[in-house]
């Protein structure tokens, strides 16, 4: 899973990346479905990484809740192209 082994850079506790890795999962499953063309198995590790360092960042910025940083990773990748 990429947000593990960046994770293990980020300095969060362990509570914190599990819930990181939790809103990891969250979204990846809920893009994954969605049908858009980076969720595309040959697009599919480039994704998973940006989707895992977007909720990094994310989370560097003070949020903690899983919801709002699986639904802000959604956002994140579907806006590109």
């Amino acid at each position: 899973m990429p947000i593990r082994s960046l994770l293990e850079r980020g300095g969060f506790t362990p509570e914190m990346t599990q819930a990181l890795a939790n809103a990891f999962e969250k979204a990846w499953h809920e893009f994954k479905s969605s049908g858009h063309p980076l969720a595309d198995a040959s697009c599919e590790a480039a994704t998973r990484a940006l989707l895992a360092k977007r909720i990094i960042e994310t989370a560097r910025t003070g949020e903690q809740r899983t919801d709002r940083l699986a639904k802000d990773g959604i956002s994140y990748l579907a806006q590109l192209n």
